[in-house]
């Protein structure tokens, strides 16, 4: 497969075909993540969150429970549109169509207190990864926190979850934020980044899930 980001239509075409293409209303996978990925926000509720590759909005609604405000982001109009259907009558959360990294919704984003980005990264070459970790640091608050989310299992795409959660972290670092919580799951990890030192809630954590 490529080593190149995959581009819009590829996901515009995905959720032309399927109305739920990656299955998140129904998976247990999906489910068992997103219970775990709760679990980790570093405090509740969150005042402002953004949400980086929504989908269909099955996140950004339980995101919605712990968060004063939300925008989320995703390069499919199909998508988008399910997205607000779902989320329809919840008044702070705005959706905002963005292919990444190259249209990055700074303005929108700036100031957040907290990123998610869930199972987006290994869609992005090493260079893109590079150039959102850069871009995500320069939208959050110093007290803020990164959420990444991957799939570790076998894929096609330009990098595994592995590589692509280890590329984002490393860039990170280089800004001077820092991994502060770590979980694994059978299929998927979650990586916690803050900046600096300010951070010592949970710094140095880890945890595994079946």
């Amino acid at each position: 497969m490529s080593k190149e980001t995959w581009k819009p239509d590829v996901f515009e075409n995905l959720f032309q075909k399927s109305d739920d293409p990656w299955d998140f209303e129904s998976s247990l996978y999906e489910q068992k993540k997103l219970a775990k990925v709760l679990e980790c926000f570093p405090i509740r509720p969150v005042s402002f969150a953004v949400e980086l590759g929504c989908a269909i909005g099955v996140s950004t609604l339980a995101l919605a429970q712990y968060c004063k405000r939300i925008v989320s982001v995703d390069a499919s109009e199909t998508a988008l549109e399910r997205a607000k259907k779902r989320c329809e009558g919840v008044g702070h959360v705005t959706f905002i169509k963005a292919f990444l990294p190259e249209d990055y919704p700074a303005s929108a984003a700036s100031g957040c207190d907290l990123v998610l980005i869930s199972e987006i990264l290994y869609f992005l070459s090493v260079g893109d990864i590079q150039r959102l970790a850069g871009m995500v640091t320069q939208s959050l608050t110093a007290a803020g926190s990164i959420l990444i989310v991957n799939w570790t299992g076998p894929t096609d795409t330009p990098c595994t979850g592995d590589e692509a959660s280890d590329c984002f972290i490393e860039a990170c670092r280089a800004l001077h934020w820092e991994l502060d919580l770590s979980v694994r799951g059978s299929s998927y990890r979650i990586d916690r980044l803050a900046y600096g030192l300010n951070s010592q809630k949970g710094r140095g954590a880890s945890g595994e899930e079946s």
